[in-house]
């Protein structure tokens, strides 16, 4: 199966760099709007059978404009949502509170599932929720799968998943909204990355921190 984890397009939290991850959570920016009103064309060489989205506000308006294209359904699942933030919830993301997030969201990655997020989920139950819906979509039978789901989310999952992404790599590649990562594979198989941010994956990268919005500690979101 050819799996397209889809970040959602920006949020007033993205611009205000705060850990957001509660329902229903923000909508879009006027940006964001353009973000995903562009998805369709930037994906129109990918024949996606089915779509899904979490069931946070803004992914599900990220995938409406491609599931209007596609005249697909939006199958709507909790398991992808963004890591939950815990007692972190809307502190600021550039700040001791979201260093604290994403060293527990990539300690999961590594291996280290038994962390909890403070006030929050562990890996366990953070990986196991987003592996059911990956699960679900590759026994739907389609060849191309599109799941729009949120930063963090998507670079743990990977991270831990795929055999060539390792934390390293995921946490110094920062993922932009609407940025896709593309994966090929099945969860009894497992996955290899094949792009990331429209670059080709081939080894791993230098670690580095990276902010749960998406972008580096250092650098505005």
């Amino acid at each position: 199966m050819r799996l397209l984890l889809v970040r959602h397009g920006q949020t007033p939290s993205n611009v205000d760099h705060l850990l957001d991850t509660a329902l229903p959570g923000p909508g879009l920016t006027d940006l964001g709007h353009r973000q995903a009103a562009a998805l369709p064309r930037a994906l129109a060489d990918e024949d996606i059978e089915a779509l899904y989205a979490s069931t946070l506000v803004r992914t599900q308006l990220t995938a409406a404009p491609l599931a209007a294209a596609r005249a697909l359904d939006v199958v709507v699942r909790d398991g992808i949502r963004e890591v939950i933030a815990g007692d972190l919830e809307k502190l600021p993301g550039e700040s001791e509170a979201g260093e604290t997030y994403m060293r527990v969201v990539f300690a999961w990655a590594a291996g280290d599932t038994a962390v909890r997020m403070p006030g929050g989920e562990n890996g366990v139950e953070a990986l196991a929720r987003y592996d059911a819906v990956v699960a679900e979509a590759a026994r739907s039978g389609a060849a191309t799968v599109a799941l729009v789901s949120h930063g963090a989310a998507i670079r743990m999952w990977t991270a831990a998943r795929a055999d060539n992404v390792d934390v390293a790599f995921a946490a110094a590649h920062p993922l932009d909204n609407t940025g896709v990562v593309i994966l090929d594979g099945s969860p009894d198989d497992g996955w290899k990355a094949l792009t990331w941010a429209g670059a080709a994956v081939e080894s791993g990268a230098p670690a580095a921190d990276g902010g749960p919005a998406g972008q580096p500690f250092d650098t505005a979101e």
